[in-house]
Formats: C-alpha cells, sequence, structure tokens
C-alpha cells in the first residue's frame, strides 16, 4: 500500500472527528441565546483545535494514556488496579485452551476511555496497513508529509510511541498477587485477564446464539424439519459484568462486550450410581445408559464425517479422534457404575438367575469376582478377553457409523479396536496394581 493512502486516512479521520464535535456544537448553540460574537469565536478555536497538525500534537500527548495492543488486561481484576497490561505474542497449536491457542486474537487497549479517539487512529487498518504497523517497524512515513519540522515529527513519533510499550511494567497492591514456591524461593504471578480470549468465546457465543443462521436452525427444530446445519447450544453458561455503567473504563473489547463475559460450566461431572445389578443385560454396547450417554456425541461424529466428505487433513482427522476418546470415556464412567466391589461376583450364575453378559465383558464388568473365584481369575489373567471387548466396541461403532450413510470396514475397525484396547490395557493395569498393594 502506498503511504499516500495512509496519510489520506488520517486526514480524513480527523476531518471526521472535526465535522461531529462542530454539528454538535452548533445544535447546542441553537437553543441558547449567547451572544453571536462569542459563539462564532468558540467555534473558531473549536476548528483550530481539529486542525490536522493540532490535533496530531495534542494526541501525541495524550497517547501515554492508553496502553495498546494489550491480550491480558489488568483493570478486570480491580477497576482501580494500576498493574501493567501486557500483549503475549506466544502461539501455540495444540495443550490447554489459552490465549496462545487463537490464530489472530483480538487486540485489546486499556487506559482512558476519553483517548479511545487515538487508538482508533492507530489500529485502523488501509488496505493491510495501519498507522500503528508503521510506528512498530519504524515507518514515519504516513506522518512525515504532514509534518512542518522534523522537531514536530519527532514529537509526533514520541508520543504515540509511548502508547505502544510499557518502558517500566509494574503491578499494584490490586493485582490480587500469587506467590508461587521455587526452589526455596517464590516466584511473583501477577495474574491477567485474558480480554482476548474472553472475546473470541463472546464472538462464539453470539454468533451460535443470534446470528441468522441459528435462529433458522433453531426453528428448523422447532418445526421438527431438517437443516443441513448442527445447532450448537451452550448450557448452563453464566455471566460475569466489568466495569458496571462504564464498561469502557476497563477495556475497549470490554466496552464492546457490553461489560458482559459469558463463563461456561465447569463444574465436575455427576456419577449416577449403579442401583441394580444388570443381570440381563448381555451386552454393555445396548444398555439404556450408554445409548443414552453417546447419542449427543455419535451424531456429531457422523455429522463431522458426512459434511467433510472425502477430506482427510490432520484437523479433521484430530477432531475425529476428540470424538471417538469422548465415545470411549462415556463407556468406562459407566463401566465405572458397574464395577463395583461391594458387588463382587455379580455375574455368578445362581439358583434365582442366570447372567446372561457375554463371558468376556463379564470378565471386564465384574473384575472383583477374582476374589471370591479362582476359576474366574484364572481365565481372565489370560488377557485375551481385553481383545474382545475392544472389538466389541469396534463393531458397535461401525455399525452406528454406517447407519448414518458412512462406508467403514475393517480398516477402520481395526483402528477404533487399536485405540481402545489401549486405554482398556491402561485400566487394566492400574486394577491389578491396586489388587496387589
Amino acid at each position: 500500500m502506498s503511504q499516500k493512502k495512509l496519510t489520506d486516512f488520517i486526514v480524513e479521520y480527523i476531518a471526521g472527528r472535526r465535522q461531529a464535535k462542530l454539528e454538535a456544537f452548533d445544535k447546542k448553540n441553537a437553543a441558547n441565546n449567547s451572544p453571536e460574537s462569542e459563539v462564532l469565536q468558540e467555534r473558531q478555536a473549536l476548528e483550530l483545535r481539529y486542525e490536522t497538525r493540532n490535533w496530531l500534537t495534542d494526541a501525541a500527548k495524550r497517547a501515554r494514556r492508553i496502553t495498546l495492543p494489550v491480550t491480558h488486561a489488568a483493570k478486570f481484576t480491580h477497576s482501580d488496579s494500576k498493574s501493567s497490561s501486557i500483549f503475549i505474542e506466544t502461539h501455540t497449536k495444540e495443550g490447554y485452551l489459552s490465549t496462545s491457542t487463537l490464530s489472530s486474537p483480538a487486540e485489546d487497549i486499556v487506559g482512558d476511555a476519553a483517548a479511545l479517539d487515538i487508538a482508533k487512529l492507530l489500529q485502523t487498518e488501509v488496505e493491510g496497513d495501519s498507522l500503528l504497523a508503521c510506528l512498530k517497524r519504524n515507518d514515519d512515513s504516513p506522518l512525515a508529509v504532514l509534518a512542518e519540522t522534523p522537531e514536530q515529527l519527532a514529537e509526533w513519533l514520541a508520543g504515540f510511541s509511548q502508547a505502544l510499550t510499557t518502558k517500566d511494567p509494574t503491578s499494584h497492591t490490586l493485582a490480587k498477587q500469587v506467590y508461587f514456591p521455587v526452589a526455596g524461593d517464590y516466584h511473583l504471578l501477577n495474574p491477567l485477564f485474558p480480554s482476548s480470549l474472553a472475546q473470541a468465546l463472546h464472538q462464539k457465543i453470539v454468533a451460535q446464539r443470534f446470528s441468522e443462521e441459528a435462529k433458522a436452525i433453531r426453528q428448523a427444530r422447532h418445526e421438527k424439519k431438517w437443516h443441513s446445519e448442527m445447532l450448537v447450544i451452550f448450557p448452563n453458561t453464566a455471566v460475569v459484568n466489568f466495569g458496571g455503567t462504564k464498561p469502557q473504563n476497563i477495556s475497549k473489547l470490554n466496552s464492546e462486550r457490553g461489560g458482559r463475559v459469558w463463563l461456561l460450566p465447569a463444574s465436575p461431572p455427576v456419577w449416577e450410581k449403579q442401583d441394580k445389578k444388570p443381570l440381563t443385560m448381555t451386552t454393555i454396547f445396548d444398555s439404556g445408559s450408554f445409548k443414552r450417554a453417546t447419542k449427543q456425541t455419535l451424531r456429531q461424529l457422523i455429522h463431522l464425517l458426512v459434511s467433510t466428505g472425502e477430506k482427510k487433513n490432520a484437523k479433521i482427522r484430530r477432531q475425529r479422534d476428540r470424538y471417538i476418546d469422548e465415545l470411549i470415556d462415556l463407556l468406562f464412567n459407566i463401566a465405572a457404575g458397574i464395577q463395583r466391589e461391594d458387588w463382587a461376583g455379580w455375574t455368578k450364575d445362581s439358583k434365582d438367575s442366570a447372567c446372561q453378559l457375554k463371558r468376556h465383558q463379564q470378565f471386564w464388568l465384574d473384575p472383583y469376582r477374582v476374589n471370591i473365584d479362582e476359576i474366574f481369575r484364572a481365565e481372565r489373567d489370560k488377557d485375551d478377553w481385553q481383545v474382545s471387548v475392544a472389538n466389541d466396541f469396534a463393531l458397535w461403532l461401525n455399525d452406528h457409523l454406517k447407519k448414518g450413510g458412512l462406508s467403514v470396514e475393517l480398516v477402520e475397525r481395526r483402528e477404533w479396536q487399536t485405540k481402545f484396547h489401549q486405554r482398556l490395557h491402561e485400566i487394566e493395569l492400574d486394577f491389578r496394581r491396586y489388587r496387589h498393594e
């Protein structure tokens, strides 16, 4: 982009602010009976203040009252905190959800809300470039043609640069610091609110709740009609408000969100205790509890594979594997409710009932029977039952994928079987260590 277009934007931006101020001034004085000469004098002073060079000089002086860009803002912790805000440039593709996992984190601005007009001037992009980007790479050309003298240009550059850096990062008594023990000493942590991450979550929730597409999907569901896209909901969310009636005093992004930040539920899972022994169960995969638990995840997995068609890139495979891991987790959660020590031997036939569960699933779901049945223990310790259980899972998953219209055969079955068997083997090792303690 040519330097001229960015310079033209700066001139137009200031002219637009001048026009808005003059219109507000004229409207205010139209209803007053002030002397015309006095009104004219005040209007001329206002015009002079918004002359391009004068406004830039004033803005350069006010720029120190804001900090940009920012990903973690201090005033979310406490509105009176004088702690420094920071900008994180680290990017990761895997791991825990954090600001570093965002490919393009939204840049926040903190400081005096009355100086946000300067932030807009610096951040607005014109054909992929901005005054902020120019300052970062020490390019003064957009401002140089507007300055009357080299001294004036230097004053502007020095002033605007104060908004970009924190020369002496500081904390504050209201930052709610944490002292973390490290090798006989303490490392001082200053937890700052991840405003960029909150913005990403806000945009996601707004799109899924209030976009026209989301409304159409909900309408189709209400009318019990088919829709090509998936309905995404965020149950049990909470809202925390920052800044009260003046959210702009916390940060620019907080103002755009109206001070609202959504919180997703982070409560631990509620374990459903199995009250009755499942004596009539022939396989865990046909049990009602497992069907109910996996219904939504299966639907999401099938939708992913159907909607992406023949695409098999790394991103799709990772998402597919996450869904399968979730199915396995759900299965083991239900199994844990059956593998009770106080039910040891529940699969053993009695005069009142005969267990209908497959033998290899008996070995899995009644592990404590080894304490009362030597023959059962000897058979179970051979471990070949684990392969059979893993094969049951693979067959069950392939069957549901086929019902969803997918072409899955032996290759996929072996992949599901291997994934499940690995998890089952790890848990079985833990069980045996526990048994021999």
